[in-house]
């Protein structure tokens, strides 16, 4: 079901809400909570208004869904976005994990990256995730090096590696077990175009993995 909103600003405080209220469940039920949240421009409102619901951002835990193996002084970093404009106020007392590292690749600092999730108070809390014009979701790119290891990782990987021609740069992403068992999933989208791409052949896409998950995501979508 896509939830339709009348503006960009008013799906974000939608999204803010159930995001939230997720992570107020986990938190009354196991004391701990964690979210995974996606990076490009589309989620900065979004960002923006999570930082100011009152949660006990204590016992939160935020990571990335993936993100670009570049450092956050680079205006590529999700990671830099995430403290940027969610890490504020509040949220600042979150504990926040990326998915880069020092190393000089995501293929070398793999190992940490997956102890660090597998660290988490899993299964996720909630997921928010994105979607590229080409179909991908997380870094599940349709030309990517490892898409078949990130979507059926053999040993239980938390996280995988990826490159692919449109990612640009060297990726790391969450694997799509993780993403599949959080308790909350979204899909934040916005535009005509990405809208018709949900509508008209994405479940043939690598985002179709995701779209096929039972309990469905929810969809959030404006213009």
């Amino acid at each position: 079901m896509i939830h339709d909103f009348p503006s960009p600003a008013a799906l974000a405080e939608a999204l803010a809400d159930a995001v939230a209220a997720a992570l107020a469940a986990r938190l009354a039920r196991a004391g701990a909570a964690a979210l995974a949240v996606s990076g490009g421009t589309t989620p900065v409102r979004f960002f923006q208004a999570l930082s100011t619901r009152e949660l006990d951002w204590r016992r939160v835990s935020i990571t990335l869904v993936d993100d670009r193996w570049v450092p956050e002084s680079s205006p590529r970093s999700n990671a830099a976005l995430v403290r940027r404009h969610l890490l504020q106020g509040a949220a600042a007392a979150a504990a926040f994990v990326p998915l880069v590292n020092s190393a000089a690749t995501p293929e070398a600092g793999l190992a940490e990256v997956e102890r660090a999730i597998a660290a988490l108070p899993l299964p996720l809390a909630a997921v928010v995730l994105g979607m590229g014009l080409d179909g991908h979701t997380a870094s599940f790119f349709p030309d990517g090096d490892r898409l078949a290891e990130a979507l059926a990782p053999s040993h239980g990987q938390h996280v995988e590696s990826m490159r692919a021609e449109a990612a640009i740069e060297p990726r790391i992403t969450l694997t799509l077990p993780v993403l599949l068992q959080a308790d909350y999933v979204a899909l934040h989208i916005e535009g005509d175009a990405k809208r018709a791409l949900l509508q008209n052949g994405a479940a043939e896409l690598p985002v179709g993995a995701m779209l096929a998950r039972t309990p469905a995501p929810a969809i959030f979508w404006s213009r």
